[in-house]
Order: structure tokens, then C-alpha cells, then sequence
């Protein structure tokens, strides 16, 4: 991670092959909450509501563009609109710019109807951060793919899947969080959700490989939320890449995950219907 900007274009030329747009989608550029973000429209006759998707890219990589396929499948499977934030990314913008960012937007979109909050790998991070910081209405729930939730790196999947990931190179951690926390703490319940005082969280689902690196995140920040209350449930896959779900069409699991992470977004909405809004 020595050249973020070669990361960059990295990340964009693999969404421009690997990752086409389905059949259909339709986007526009807005901005909401100062924050520029791509708009997903959602499918004709869909329900009230969207899923604010938040990219990953390591904190550093990454753009509304190169994750719009996979935020436009998942919102299809869910009968929503998307809306992907370009926020602030690192090191140029450290922590917590890109948190401020996210929040930002959901604080924007919250008065329009339900929102369902999503991201994979940091972006996954990045929505339960702001899931945690959220005040007014409370997101229906939140979809993570690989979340990267505990920048002090304890989980023990950092050395166990070491040489099992075939993404993530565990020796680049640390670089990676210091990267983006610019001189933070790593435990900071911001940066580090896994940390922050949950308060009867919305429902949640997360995936996770069990030979990836963050494997442990996810599993440890389910049993955190159930801890203050929440209902979190996280699947478990086999040996799959980091974000499998982003190489959907080509990898049939990819579209079975998105596909149960589009219903159990479609019942989050439905579930909130009628009950209690705020906290």
C-alpha cells in the first residue's frame, strides 16, 4: 500500500472487467450531506426505501463507481434504491473524515423512509461505525461483507488464514490501519466498531470466509451486538475471497449470498414498518 494512487487505478480497471453493471441499472450523481454519492434507482413499483451502500478499498481505494454493480444487485434483491457515498479517503483524508462522510449521508437520507445500511470489508466497518453513531431515526438494519471492524488487528484469523487469504496480505495490516487513522488509536470505537457501546442495534447479517483474515471480525461483532441486544447473524463461507459477493455474475455464490442478503434487507424494511423509529 505504498502508492495509494496506484491502488486506485488498480481497484477501477479490475471494476471495469471484473465487475459489470446488471442489466438495467440506472444511476445519477447527487449530493447529499455535502457528500457526492451515486444514486441507484430502484426497480418500478419497488418499496419505499434504499440501501446506503458503503464501498471498501481498504480505507484508501475505492469509489462509488467501482462498487455500484455490486450495490445495485444487492438493492434489486431487496426492491430498493441504492445510494453509494464517494466519501474522503485516506491518507489524504484520514480518520474520521470518510466516518464523517457516511454519516453524513444517513443523517440525509433518514428522513426519506427506511435505510438499510451495507458495505463490505472497510466499508463494512465504516457502516457499522456509523450504525453506532447514528442518532434519530434507526436504520432498518445493515448487510456486511467481510467487515473490517477492529483496526488493532487481535482477531486470531489474522495469523491462523495468514497463508490461507488469497486477498489480503495480513502482513499489510498494521500499514493499512495506520494509513487511514493518521496517528488515531487503533481502538478507537469510531475507527474500531468492534469497541463502541452498542445500544439494542437493528438487525444485522454479516459474511465472512472462513480462510480470510477478517474472518474473526465478523464473528466477534456478532457476539458484540447480540451482547447489547441486537439480533446479528453471520454466515459463514467456505474457501471464498474476501467480498466473493463482488464477483457476482461470474461466481454463482456470489449471486446466492447477494441474493440472501437482498431478502433479509427487503425484511428488515418490512419489519420496521410500524414499529418504533428513533432513539
Amino acid at each position: 500500500m505504498a502508492d495509494p494512487a496506484q491502488a486506485r487505478r488498480a481497484f477501477g480497471h479490475a471494476a471495469r472487467w471484473g465487475a459489470p453493471d446488471p442489466r438495467g441499472a440506472r444511476y445519477r450523481r447527487d449530493v447529499l450531506g455535502g457528500v457526492p454519492v451515486l444514486r441507484v434507482a430502484g426497480p418500478p413499483g419497488g418499496a419505499r426505501g434504499v440501501v446506503l451502500y458503503v464501498h471498501g478499498g481498504a480505507f484508501v481505494a475505492g469509489a462509488a463507481d467501482t462498487h455500484r454493480a455490486l450495490a445495485a444487485r444487492l438493492a434489486a434483491g431487496a426492491g430498493l434504491a441504492a445510494v453509494i457515498p464517494d466519501y474522503r479517503l485516506a491518507p489524504e483524508h484520514p480518520f474520521p473524515a470518510a466516518l464523517e462522510d457516511v454519516v453524513a449521508v444517513l443523517h440525509a437520507l433518514s428522513a426519506d423512509g427506511p435505510v438499510v445500511l451495507a458495505g463490505d470489508s472497510a466499508g463494512g466497518g465504516l457502516a457499522l461505525s456509523a450504525l453506532a453513531q447514528a442518532t434519530g431515526p434507526v436504520p432498518a438494519g445493515l448487510v456486511a461483507f467481510s467487515p473490517f471492524v477492529d483496526l488493532t488487528l487481535s482477531g486470531a484469523s489474522w495469523r491462523e488464514n495468514a497463508a490461507r487469504d488469497a486477498l489480503l496480505p495480513a502482513a499489510r495490516g498494521d500499514e493499512v490501519a495506520a494509513l487511514y487513522l493518521g496517528g488515531a488509536r487503533a481502538d478507537d470505537p469510531r475507527a474500531s466498531p468492534l469497541f463502541a457501546r452498542w445500544q439494542a442495534p437493528p438487525p444485522v447479517l454479516m459474511f465472512a470466509a472462513r480462510t480470510e483474515v477478517l474472518r474473526d471480525d465478523a464473528v466477534r461483532m456478532a457476539r458484540v451486538l447480540r451482547a447489547a441486544g441486537g439480533r446479528a447473524e453471520v454466515r459463514l463461507a467456505g474457501d471464498l475471497p474476501h467480498v466473493w459477493p463482488w464477483l457476482c455474475p461470474w461466481l454463482p455464490e456470489a449471486c446466492a449470498t447477494l441474493a440472501e442478503a437482498g431478502a433479509f434487507a427487503a425484511a428488515c424494511v418490512q419489519e420496521l414498518r410500524g414499529a418504533p423509529t428513533s432513539r
